[in-house]
């Protein structure tokens, strides 16, 4: 398994595989639409495939994870992806990494939760005002769970010390 930054010559390839796990090459985050192809994020390979995909975007101060894709159950793919981004951060300086993920996900929830993260924000009914820009948003999620809103996921970034801690 070969973990790389995404670069321009992934970017058509990468396109294919967010249409295919998220239904659109575009998602959409707290009102806003983002196409994940065209932005940063690394990617795992297994026998030259896409095992695993990281899609992210920052601005002064912060990282936002838009898509985290593991397609090998088992390999904890998606965490060591999250966990690089962690260190992306890290390395910018940045105080936060963050995420949106919808009220159904529970187990992202828990990764996210078990990974240093903290439920900042719930956004109740955004993801049904979401559908009205992207109606391949399924009503229905994992578990049966209706799928309404998008909970905001933070986790505080310590900057690297020269001194011990």
């Amino acid at each position: 398994m070969t973990r790389t930054a995404i670069e321009d010559s992934d970017r058509e390839e990468v396109a294919r595989f967010i249409e295919r796990h998220w239904g659109s090459t575009r998602i959409i985050s707290l009102g806003k639409a983002y196409y994940p192809h065209e932005h940063e994020g690394f990617i795992e390979r297994r026998e030259g495939k896409i095992a695993g995909l990281l899609s992210m975007r920052t601005d002064e101060d912060s990282l936002e994870i838009l898509t985290v894709n593991s397609v090998v159950p088992g390999e904890r793919i998606g965490t060591s992806l999250i966990l690089a981004a962690i260190e992306e951060a890290r390395r910018r300086s940045f105080g936060r990494v963050w995420l949106t993920t919808t009220n159904d996900n529970m187990k992202a929830i828990g990764l996210h939760q078990r990974l240093g993260f903290r439920m900042v924000e719930v956004h109740v009914g955004a993801v049904d005002a979401a559908r009205k820009i992207k109606p391949q948003i399924p009503e229905t999620g994992r578990d049966g769970i209706p799928i309404h809103d998008e909970i905001v996921l933070e986790c505080k970034i310590k900057p690297y010390t020269d001194s011990p801690a």
